[in-house]
């Protein structure tokens, strides 16, 4: 019979005392290196998960479940932006509104945690160990440390293509029509705009979502008879407003002719590019066109309004509770479930349009 490992069991494992596993997930840092890693690496191996009130991820449940997600905050943004932290809603605030709803008719409470630079492995073994489910971001939480969560509680893994071979392949999994959603708007662009030099603004970092919108953008100028490169024109560090900037100012000083549009990754960016064409003198979508990708709510209020394509991150969360639900009651069961969720492009004033009715990704 399959038994939930403990304190004790971790070590034993290690050669450590209890008190020496409790500082490791408690205060990592008072704990030497090497011994650290031992311990984590026997965590892992056992299927180990601490809990807050000292009984591990034991069946009875806590009424709450979790989520955990990347800290987006925009370390170049001044604390004296005019703009308020209503109108900057991020993709991630509207994923937990839409856990929280779901959240709330179910009975359970919501436990977050934004998964900050230099601890990580702690923080998601403290929420695990206090909940009875689990949402996660792609790319949030290393492999491992869901494989050993996974164990004892259902996992929902939010956005980021399902790729063939994938350890993580076991869990349930929700995702938006990332590639579908930038092929179309750039459709648009093309044949509705007529434009012809596109330049494509991703991250350095090789985010699946961000891959997949790529991927559609690339689809849509072959399809047209575009030439399109193999890489993005420019790939940035981190997608905030500051580094969409950045883009616009380097794309504008490039050798040869500017692109008439530039098509960002996400909405931060795009407004940024927005705020530094305007300083430049330069007319959107006069001048040039600026598109993005996500739909937050900062993208209607800019001017000019953003052409985007919105994301159903609401619903995205949502469906990750009832989901999780589903498990806990044991409603559902069996293989992995991985569901899609559709997109719309909202054309807007950035691309030259009129403000009308979304249209759906086809």
């Amino acid at each position: 019979m399959n038994t939930t490992p403990t304190v004790y069991d971790v070590a034993e494992r290690s050669g450590v005392s209890i008190a020496t596993v409790s500082r490791v997930y408690r205060t990592p840092g008072s704990v030497r290196a090497s011994t650290r890693e031992r311990v984590l690496a026997v965590a892992r191996e056992l299927g180990y998960v601490p809990s807050g009130s000292a009984r591990g991820l034991a069946s009875r449940s806590t009424g709450v479940l979790g989520l955990c997600f990347p800290d987006y905050a925009d370390p170049d943004a001044a604390p004296t932006d005019a703009d308020d932290d209503d109108a900057t809603t991020l993709y991630s605030d509207q994923i937990i509104r839409g856990m929280e709803r779901a959240a709330r008719r179910h009975g359970y409470a919501l436990l977050i945690a934004a998964s900050l630079q230099g601890g990580p492995e702690s923080l998601v073994a403290k929420v695990a160990g206090r909940v009875d489910g689990f949402a996660v971001t792609a790319r949030t939480v290393p492999t491992e440390e869901l494989e050993v969560i996974s164990r004892r509680r259902p996992v929902v893994m939010l956005a980021g293509p399902r790729e063939g071979g994938d350890a993580l392949d076991h869990l349930d999994h929700i995702e938006v029509a990332n590639e579908e959603g930038q092929w179309e708007l750039t459709r648009h662009l093309i044949e509705d705009h007529g434009l012809r030099r596109l330049a494509y603004v991703g991250t350095a970092e090789r985010s699946p979502d961000v891959e997949a919108r790529f991927r559609g953008f690339r689809r849509a100028c072959r399809e047209a008879g575009v030439a399109v490169a193999a890489e993005p024109a420019l790939r940035v560090g981190m997608m905030t407003r500051a580094q969409g900037a950045r883009a616009a100012d380097a794309l504008c000083e490039r050798a040869g002719e500017r692109p008439e549009a530039f098509v960002f990754a996400n909405d931060q960016m795009a407004v940024g590019a927005l705020s530094a064409l305007e300083r430049r003198g330069l007319a959107v979508p006069g001048d040039v066109v600026v598109t993005g990708f996500d739909g937050i709510p900062l993208s209607r209020l800019v001017r000019p309004a953003l052409t985007t394509v919105r994301q159903p991150t609401v619903r995205m969360g949502e469906e990750a509770v009832e989901l999780l639900v589903r498990r806990l009651t044991g409603a559902q069961s069996g293989d992995p479930v991985s569901l899609m969720l559709p997109v719309t492009v909202a054309r807007r004033e950035s691309c030259g349009c009129d403000t009308r009715p979304d249209t759906p990704a086809r």
